[in-house]
């Protein structure tokens, strides 16, 4: 009962400065995911456990600033009598942030992402099917020996392991409005695949998931078809995929059986010794010709021709991760924290400040009646952001009429819509340095 009280007592504490975005995480969820893990603040303190989790957020939402000044700037911190304007001690922060630790971030993402991302793929389905994407990334962390321990340097080949020790994700994305619907994360050393195989849960029914051909193996793409109902795949076939025709379904479109390896199924018992798949082989004007495969195999229900349309969406997780690596993270692609711990919590932080970046963005393109995608993300972020630090000067009471203002300003950010026949082959515009790489130093044994 008393934890109770003091949840709701400090939940009515969430700062005015977050404004809209309180809309999209109600308080509850927030003391659900603390309640759910364990780590719901009962003592009183200046930064409880509901404060932390929107620091951690905050955290993505202005890099160019220190975690003492995203404290102050949203006035995270409770005030303390008799000096209720004290500022709070720089060691309170990280403490706070130990206390609560990933846990309550990522449940709290999760809850997000299962009431927004899958709901938005649902509003933009193509033929009955929600669209996702999945792909991978990686991310830069601090150079520290705990971060190199767990996430791995990558191999630069002749240059020898990278500067930085690097993370890698593979995330589940709604195509349509970029919204993540699921991650998974960690060693760099664990493949893609078996991170997105981790994401297939996450999967709901009547889907169909885009992917890469770097995912192209029985072992990740059958089960994702096989557990759940009417879930589909689609993916571009490698130069070496072998298949025998079963039949000719139309032009460039074919019905086939692939054989599923050995290998694969002394791991996953559960396959089958073959599987069918349709061929659709097509070309786009100034490009080779390209052959997709899909577990799609009614031809009347899904058009070739659409889907090799389609499958150039997805692009679009490309691009949602340049927006978070790019412009959310403002090319700081390194990580500030410096414990896998810390790691963990502020990538989760990270992922919840984008989707409700995103989300914001889809309601503004909902009344402009457009595609999400029309709406600019660097001017959504810039205006967001801004729209923070004024509201941390301002008085309570000019707070909602400025925030009613927010999504119209935001209806000027309208792109043009995007034109299908530009198109641009792959360069590199700056090459690799020849300059040595400055390694970390390594520790120094105490003088005796």
């Amino acid at each position: 009962m008393h934890l109770e009280q003091d949840l709701e007592s400090v939940g009515a504490l969430a700062p005015e400065t977050i404004g809209r975005f309180r809309e999209h995480i109600p308080t509850e969820w927030i003391e659900e995911s603390l309640c759910a893990t364990g780590t719901a603040t009962v003592r009183h303190r200046r930064l409880p456990a509901v404060q932390v989790v929107w620091l951690v957020i905050g955290m993505a939402l202005f890099r160019n600033r220190s975690i003492v000044e995203v404290v102050d700037d949203l006035n995270l911190a409770l005030p303390r009598p008799p000096q209720p304007r004290s500022p709070i001690a720089g060691s309170a922060v990280p403490q706070a942030r130990r206390r609560v630790g990933a846990e309550p971030i990522a449940w709290l993402f999760t809850r997000c992402a299962d009431e927004w991302a899958h709901a938005s793929a649902a509003t933009h389905r193509w033929r009955g099917l929600s669209l996702y994407g999945v792909d991978g990334s990686t991310l830069r962390v601090a150079d520290t020996p705990e971060n190199g321990e767990l996430f791995g340097y990558p191999n630069g080949g002749h240059r020898g392991p990278s500067g930085y020790p690097v993370l890698r994700m593979v995330g589940l994305m709604a195509l349509r409005s970029h919204l993540l619907a699921s991650a998974a994360f960690g060693s760099y050393g664990i493949g893609e695949q078996s991170y997105a195989a981790q994401l297939w849960p996450s999967v709901p029914n009547d889907s169909l998931t885009i992917v890469d051909k770097g995912f192209l193996a029985a072992g990740i793409l059958i089960p994702l078809a096989q557990e759940g109902q009417n879930r589909h795949w689609l993916t571009r076939a490698k130069k070496n995929t072998k298949w025998s025709v079963i039949k000719r379904l139309g032009p460039g479109d074919l019905l086939v059986e692939m054989e599923v390896s050995s290998q694969a199924r002394a791991k996953n018992p559960g396959l089958p010794m073959t599987s069918q798949a349709r061929a659709i082989t097509y070309q786009r004007k100034g490009f080779r010709p390209q052959t997709l495969l899909t577990s799609m195999l009614d031809p009347e229900l899904y058009p070739a021709d659409e889907i090799a349309a389609l499958y150039h969406e997805r692009w679009e997780i490309e691009l949602g991760y340049d927006e978070i690596k790019t412009e959310l993270l403002d090319r700081e692609e390194t990580l500030r924290s410096k414990s896998p711990a810390a790691v963990t919590q502020e990538l989760w932080g990270i992922l919840i400040a984008y989707n409700l970046v995103r989300l914001e963005m889809e309601r503004v393109a909902t009344e402009a009646h457009v595609e999400p995608t029309r709406i600019s993300f660097v001017g959504a972020l810039h205006m967001i952001v801004a729209e923070f630090g004024w509201l941390a000067a301002t008085s309570p009471g000019a707070i909602p009429s400025r925030l009613r203002d927010l999504r119209d300003r935001m209806k000027r950010l309208l792109l043009p819509p995007r034109r299908s026949e530009r198109r641009y082959p792959r360069a590199v515009k700056i090459k690799m340095s020849n300059y040595p790489r400055k390694r970390r130093s390594p520790t120094r044994k105490p003088a005796k």
